[in-house]
């Protein structure tokens, strides 16, 4: 059975807290609040929790959640390399709904999906979520829905579709603005690329015309979206249904 602690009430937040963390070591599922839309959480480094995650959303591998984290320093411990425009990105945004995909360090041992060696990061701007993640370690988190639903702007939406798939929900409200973050691509930043550029995979919380200001010619032109997601925007775990 799941359990449920309004974080509302200072009193439930220390207890939620520690069944939280309790559940994500044992390779379970966590729903938790964020800035942008409520995550589905589980220990990025647990292969089998990770799993459950897709399956709890019925998401195949070729749709691997964002990676979520504490600090801007762990996105170089989760990097293959970090370009100078991440570092300032990162300054200006985290924590915040931007989601930066890069190269992922090849010698972690993890199994996040079909993520074609990158990986995706944010620090998102909200208490509760930064609390647990500073207690667990990274998490790789998707949007608390099922796949193909509109995401959960509460707990309770969340507990609704997800059910007992979930060990432990954390409810702390509906979000400010339950707008998913923007995903950018900043692989060829860091890959050697004769011409290198950032793409927009998703835009949301953080428009293109603030990310135009930090990173200006380096910023790729706006075009029209494709219909299907690529391999890149499948890596960065972007879907219909507004990921996290």
């Amino acid at each position: 059975m799941s359990s449920v602690f309004d974080c509302r009430d200072e009193a439930q937040i220390l207890p939620g807290m520690r069944h939280a963390r309790q559940a994500i070591a044992r390779g379970e599922l966590v729903v938790m609040p964020t800035d942008t839309v409520y995550g589905l959480a589980a220990d990025a480094f647990a292969p089998a929790a990770v799993q459950k995650l897709l399956d709890a959303k019925g998401r195949g591998r070729d749709m691997p959640p964002p990676v979520l984290v504490a600090g801007p320093e762990t996105l170089a411990a989760l990097a293959e390399q970090v370009p100078q425009a991440v570092h300032d990105l990162v300054a200006r945004f985290w924590p915040g709904g931007l989601t930066i995909v890069l190269p992922a360090q090849p010698s972690l041992a993890w199994d996040l999906g079909e993520t074609k060696g990158t990986v995706a990061v944010r620090m998102p701007d909200n208490r509760i979520a930064l609390e647990l993640l500073s207690e667990t370690g990274p998490l790789a988190v998707s949007s608390a829905n099922l796949t193909g639903s509109a995401a959960a702007l509460n707990a309770a939406e969340a507990e609704a579709m997800l059910g007992a798939s979930v060990s432990v929900y954390l409810e702390n409200g509906y979000t400010d603005n339950g707008v998913p973050s923007t995903i950018i691509d900043a692989t060829s930043l860091a890959d050697g690329s004769p011409i290198p550029s950032v793409r927009i995979l998703r835009e949301g919380a953080i428009s293109r015309d603030q990310l135009a200001e930090v990173l200006g010619e380096l910023l790729e032109p706006e075009t029209q979206p494709e219909p299907v997601a690529d391999a890149m925007t499948a890596a960065a775990g972007e879907g219909p249904d507004g990921t996290e």
